[in-house]
């Protein structure tokens, strides 16, 4: 019996120093710890650029600048008013959620032409010159292809789904709660994304600025559109959305103006597209 004893004795104590090595019944052992990222790795990481998640796509422009912008997605609508004609956006892109203001455009390029100053009003002054060269200098900055709204793009995107006059209705009275215009403005700019936006999130697509597009003014065409870029040819360039020293009228939807790319009128600025397959 004392034999047996001794030996059952044994066998726990062989049990007990296997279980303190290996952790425990079934306990597999710690993995093993990853290597350090070489230097070569952590610097393309570093370089690479931020993707676009969800909806909304944020640019760091330096200097403790950002900019929003929103995505709009492909669809078809028509355009225009007494000239409507079906267009179809084959393509989601986003747009800013604002204009493009002072002090965005100053970390960018190095100067604020604009008459009312302010950091987050919206920069005026610039010709269409001006905001290709902005778009351009702030693509290089964040590694994305960013452009000036087609004049198609920025109609779709400022009606966000509605046929009325305006993106929040027929009715012009409601413009004191999304824009800034003549009636309202005091005669100068102001601060941007402090009026409603519209349904789809975009801020002061109705007045505060008139916006530059990519497009040369021409008459539309009548048979329906796909992606369309403008005319082919002429002197000026378009602009959209009204501005503070505008009427009603001019603020509509679907309103259209132009001026030559050379001028730099102080009701003049601009909003940035990235196109939906950002980097």
């Amino acid at each position: 019996m004392n034999r047996l004893t001794g030996i059952v004795g044994l066998l726990a104590l062989v049990v007990c120093i296997g279980l303190a090595a290996g952790g425990g019944w079934g306990a597999t052992a710690a993995p093993a710890p990853k290597a350090a990222p070489t230097p070569s790795a952590v610097a393309k990481a570093a370089a690479a650029p931020a993707a676009p998640s969800g909806k909304e796509l944020t640019l760091d422009l330096g200097g403790g600048q950002t900019m929003k912008l929103v995505l709009i997605p492909a669809g078809k609508f028509m355009m225009g008013e007494k000239d409507k004609h079906e267009v179809t956006l084959t393509k989601p892109f986003y747009m800013g959620a604002t204009l493009v203001t002072q002090a965005q455009y100053e970390s960018v390029m190095g100067a604020n032409p604009s008459r009312f100053k302010g950091p987050t009003n919206p920069v005026e002054g610039i010709s269409w010159d001006d905001a290709v060269t902005f778009c351009k200098k702030l693509g290089a900055k964040v590694r994305q292809n960013v452009r000036l709204p087609t004049e198609a793009e920025w109609e779709y995107a400022c009606r966000a789904g509605t046929a009325t006059a305006f993106s929040f209705g027929d009715d012009e009275t409601a413009l004191d709660d999304y824009g800034w215009y003549l009636g309202n403005s005091g005669g100068r700019t102001r601060p941007v994304a402090q009026k409603k936006p519209n349904a789809w999130g975009l801020y002061d697509m109705h007045g505060n600025v008139w916006q530059w597009c990519s497009d040369l003014h021409g008459d539309y065409p009548a048979a329906p559109q796909i992606d369309p870029q403008g005319a082919g040819d002429g002197p000026y360039r378009i602009v959209r959305g009204g501005a503070y020293l505008y009427g009603p009228v001019q603020c509509r939807s679907a309103n259209r103006a132009f001026y030559a790319p050379v001028d730099r009128d102080i009701v003049c600025g601009a909003r940035v597209v990235v196109q939906g397959s950002a980097r």
